[in-house]
């Protein structure tokens, strides 16, 4: 095989020729190093590679199969993980200033697990500031590139996985989802990306973003790809206090069995009416319905909540949960954090204990309001992302102004996978979402495989020439506009940052003022009849 050839395998493809002992995992790992080193200059997916450490790992696999010691699946299988999985002895950054000379001392649970079953480490992958704020080009590292168009944005947080995944430099990666963060870059990057059911795979070892939203997971070129990490990483873990006690099984069991009679609601308000695309996506999605359609599929169009509800409940919560989390930093060097990681976590100082019950509550009924559905419905169906735009058009005030397609399903903490659903008329991926019911995450999978063997989108792959300079552009800082601000809600945020112990120069003082108009309109947003009774979202098991 040539290194072309290898480097386009999936995961599942190299997987079944390292068993047979077709492929040698030290020439499959050498060839996936060189296609790094040609290509990632121009990508910036990876914060650290570890070619040394993977070249011993493939040694050692080799060494094992060769003597009949397969391991599993992922023996011999090439991966880089985002930059908030602890691995030991190597940077974990979060890619920030704040964590820059961090070295952990264990693996992350996840990462140990995938190196206990013979997997090869190939390095460290970009993401947004601690899985948050970015695109941001004030950070010690860059934010990578999409590989369809070096000019535009690779989705996030789980940034350098899209990139590195869609550019053919790793078969296999791990992600996490807060509010879209494995999902976003598997749609702008033309991938796969399972949210699983919360608790289903351990955040030990992982740098928090949102205790309550945090989900860790797979991202892959395929949707059985995606199974076969999942086999590997889900499960108890008593180093995690969410971590689930559901039984886990085979999740490529049965993955071959179609659609054929399953019932699919298809959430079109989303990309009709809540947030609007073009004409262009719009078929896209139709053509997506009727692939699920033509498979036999039992296919009727549902609705849920407009996705600013969602929006407002997840940001009021999971902004606290991070300002908290960061506060001390906050405090003591606010101008270390890149300016849209503060132009998000600030705000949350805002937000009063009652704001987040409030959203809490809100937030158990939103999972009460998904049960009906359960039972209508086995899969439901909806859009992802629409074509990405390009890295110095991002609007940092965009996080706040604008919900969207992918907080649902946090909020709900159910299964939901991205997958390709088609190119825009310039070339850019379109990105179809397909969830289900809490810990059904081995039928959207099959769902899923069934859809791509379908359309065969995830065999096209991007054209990258190495050497290649990346595209030009023209990234600019955020001068936040704060003319139209209203004096009292000014007064506001300066006594909510003073009451915070913050100590904020004038410049940053300006960029809370600029979002406290937007952040204050979510907390008004959120309802406040809720009966005496109404639990919140968090319960809590005390056997454990």
């Amino acid at each position: 095989m040539t290194s072309i050839e290898l480097h386009d395998l999936t995961l599942a493809e190299a997987s079944r020729l390292i068993a047979a002992r077709e492929l040698s995992p030290v020439a499959y790992t050498e060839a996936l190093l060189a296609r790094t080193a040609a290509l990632d200059p121009q990508l910036n997916a990876f914060i650290t590679q570890t070619p040394e450490i993977a070249r011993s790992a493939a040694r050692s696999a080799e060494d094992e199969i060769g003597r009949g010691n397969w391991r599993g699946p992922l023996h011999g299988i090439p991966f880089a993980v985002k930059d908030i999985y602890d691995t030991a002895g190597i940077l974990t950054s979060g890619h920030s200033r704040i964590c820059i000379d961090r070295v952990p001392d264990q693996d992350a649970t996840t990462v140990a697990r995938l190196k206990a079953a013979g997997a090869v480490l190939t390095g460290k992958l970009a993401t947004h500031e601690f899985a948050h704020g970015g695109p941001s080009f004030d950070l010690p590292w860059p934010p990578a590139r999409n590989p369809w168009n070096t000019a535009h944005f690779s989705g996030g947080s789980s940034s350098g996985s899209g990139a590195a995944l869609a550019a053919r430099l790793v078969p296999a990666s791990l992600g996490s989802d807060t509010g879209g963060s494995i999902r976003g870059p598997a749609g702008l990057c033309g991938i796969a990306g399972l949210k699983p059911t919360y608790g289903l795979v351990s955040r030990g070892g992982v740098l928090p973003n949102s205790y309550s939203y945090d989900h860790c997971g797979p991202m892959a070129r395929t949707s059985l790809d995606c199974a076969l990490l999942l086999n590997v990483i889900a499960g108890h873990d008593p180093s995690d206090p969410a971590s689930s006690t559901h039984p886990v099984g085979d999740f490529t069991r049965g993955i071959e069995a179609g659609v054929k009679g399953l019932r699919v609601g298809v959430i079109r308000h989303f990309w009709e009416k809540d947030l609007p695309v073009s004409a262009e996506v719009a078929r896209a999605l139709e053509q997506s319905v009727e692939v699920l359609r033509d498979l036999g599929a039992i296919v009727e169009t549902t609705s849920i909540r407009p996705l600013q509800d969602y929006s407002d409940v997840k940001i009021v919560m999971a902004e606290s949960e991070l300002f908290s989390l960061h506060l001390n930093d906050l405090i003591a060097r606010a101008g270390a954090f890149g300016q849209d990681f503060r132009a998000r976590s600030l705000a949350a100082c805002l937000f009063t204990s009652e704001d987040y019950v409030r959203a809490s509550r809100e937030r158990r009924v939103m999972m009460s309001e998904m049960q009906p559905l359960y039972h209508r419905f086995d899969l439901l169906m909806t859009v992802n992302s629409t074509p990405a735009p390009r890295l110095d058009t991002h609007d940092i005030l965009s996080f706040w102004k604008r919900a969207n397609f992918t907080s649902p399903f946090n909020c709900s903490g159910a299964p939901a996978l991205a997958l390709l659903g088609g190119f825009s008329s310039q070339g850019l991926p379109i990105g179809i979402q397909i969830a289900g019911r809490p810990h059904d995450d081995a039928l959207v999978l099959r769902a899923g495989h069934a859809y791509e063997m379908a359309t065969g989108f995830h065999k096209r792959a991007p054209t990258l020439t190495p050497g290649a300079a990346p595209a030009a552009l023209d990234p600019k800082p955020w001068q936040p506009d704060t003319s139209d601000v209203d004096p009292a809600v000014r007064v506001f945020a300066e006594g909510a940052a003073k009451r915070a112990g913050l100590r904020l120069t004038d410049e940053q003082m300006e960029e809370l003022v600029a979002v406290a108009p937007w952040a204050l309109a979510m907390a008004r947003r959120l309802r406040r009849n809720h009966l005496r009774g109404a639990e919140v979202s968090s319960t809590f098991d005390p056997t454990r």
